[in-house]
């Protein structure tokens, strides 16, 4: 029997030029992007969502897939995909902010806490991106220490900065 507050997600696993990704789906759109180094992803899903149904998608090819190779190998500067999601209310404010910071240009953890109208949440803006459940899709890489070195990064900073890369091509 599902509990009133389950919901029905959808996950898909496919490799990429950055290794093995895992990808959460609603009805709604896209709910969380996994690394490879989140791996085994079943047991972390169920760990985060252990009330929600979650089905293995076998739908190929699918358009979530698609757009998210298309970016790693530089055929796709913006995403058009529906997304699902959650968070507190100054990590949406911190991430729609990196959410605008456009392909190819970075910007520091301090330029974002101004963006916030709090230039002091710096760190509180460095824990929005390493809680971001949606990287590359709003693209916490482009988030540089303010003296522009790389910071961190969930996927590790051998992707980070793959991913920088790819970008000032």
């Amino acid at each position: 029997m599902i509990e009133l507050n389950s919901l029905v997600l959808t996950f898909l696993q496919f490799d990429s030029p950055i290794g093995k990704l895992g990808l959460l789906y609603s009805k709604k759109g896209i709910r969380r992007l996994f690394f490879e180094n989140e791996a085994p992803f079943i047991p972390k899903l169920k760990s985060l969502y252990p009330k929600d149904e979650i089905h293995s998608s076998t739908k190929d090819p699918h358009p979530f897939k698609k757009q998210i190779l298309e970016y790693l190998n530089g055929e796709r500067k913006i995403f058009s995909l529906p997304l699902d999601f959650q968070s507190s209310p100054f990590y949406t404010k911190a991430l729609k902010e990196v959410a605008k910071i456009p392909y190819g240009e970075t910007a520091s953890y301090k330029d974002i806490a101004i963006r916030c109208d709090n230039p002091k949440a710096v760190r509180a803006v460095g824990s929005a991106n390493a809680h971001n459940p949606i990287p590359l899709i709003i693209p916490c890489h482009r988030v540089l220490t303010h003296t522009g070195t790389l910071g961190g990064f969930g996927g590790g900073l051998m992707i980070k900065k793959f991913l920088l890369d790819l970008e000032s091509q």
